[in-house]
């Protein structure tokens, strides 16, 4: 199935020095201190202890790309995701903000860079080594944000100079690659709106005989309504049976009272029936 007017490919490449040594001699002695053999164990240091500047550019890189592989579908092993065109605007918009945000961040690190590595003899103490921090031009080689797009190949655009027969086999092999990746990619929604509706069924289960009021948060109705959103857009083979089950759940949560939910056994044995049915409904 061509769905090359219905996604585009995207790649992510965020890198952040993870700014981090092995102290041998540190290891060594903690080793034979405990009697314990020279790979028992190891002491790592971090170089920029004190201070959360490196470590925030690293905890928000991990959002970045949670972001990416929520917006986007497998594709390739590694590397490139599937990106619904329906998406397209909306990633575009929040990846350029992003980008904006890490060079920011970046650039205040770079700029407390020299007063970072000064503290550094205090924060470390006898973990401390010169020779541990490079020079800043160096440093600034270890960040990056890059990003690539482009469109999914068609099996009909296939030019190489091989003889036929090897061409036709490579186009076959091609067009079934294509297919397995397609699948893969297809099941990922299915798979998304599985484990969330698993994931409320569980929370539903009471123990037999109690009468408790629950802890929940608002994510409990947001986060599945949230979810019902995106898989409109991520629904590339507008697969009519993944939009019933995605419908079915979104008429379900907005139906759903969180009040009621933590306070009554009732109100938590239907809404597990109610996501059970949906289930129960469909092939997974």
């Amino acid at each position: 199935m061509a769905i090359s007017a219905s996604a585009v490919l995207v790649e992510l490449n965020i890198s952040v020095w993870p700014a981090s040594k092995i102290d041998r001699e540190t290891t060594e002695q903690t080793n034979a201190q405990a009697g314990a053999v020279r790979d028992a164990s190891q002491t790592k240091k971090n170089l920029f202890a004190g201070t959360p500047l490196r470590k925030d550019i690293e905890k928000f890189a991990a959002r970045v790309r949670l972001y990416h592989n929520q917006h986007t579908l497998p594709w390739a092993d590694k590397g490139e995701r599937l990106l619904p065109t329906k998406l397209f605007m909306d990633y575009k918009q929040h990846m350029n903000s992003y980008e904006t945000q890490f060079v920011m961040m970046c650039n205040e690190f770079f700029n407390q860079y020299p007063t970072l590595v000064a503290a550094a003899p205090i924060n470390l103490g006898k973990l401390y080594k010169p020779e541990d921090y490079p020079d800043i031009e160096e440093v600034k080689q270890k960040f990056a944000f890059r990003r690539t797009v482009k469109p999914v190949p068609e099996s009909g655009d296939f030019r190489l100079d091989v003889p036929t027969e090897d061409m036709v086999e490579l186009r076959a092999m091609f067009e079934q690659q294509q297919r397995e990746k397609l699948a893969e990619a297809v099941k990922e929604p299915w798979n998304r709106l599985h484990e969330m509706l698993t994931t409320i069924s569980e929370k539903m289960t009471d123990t037999e005989g109690t009468e408790v009021k629950k802890r929940y948060h608002d994510s409990l109705i947001s986060n599945p309504l949230e979810l019902c959103q995106l898989l409109t857009k991520l629904n590339i083979t507008n697969d009519p049976k993944l939009e019933e089950a995605r419908r079915q759940l979104e008429i379900t949560m907005l139906g759903a009272n969180l009040e009621d939910l933590k306070d009554h056994h009732g109100a938590r044995s239907e809404l597990k029936s109610k996501v059970d049915a949906i289930i129960n409904k469909f092939e997974w």
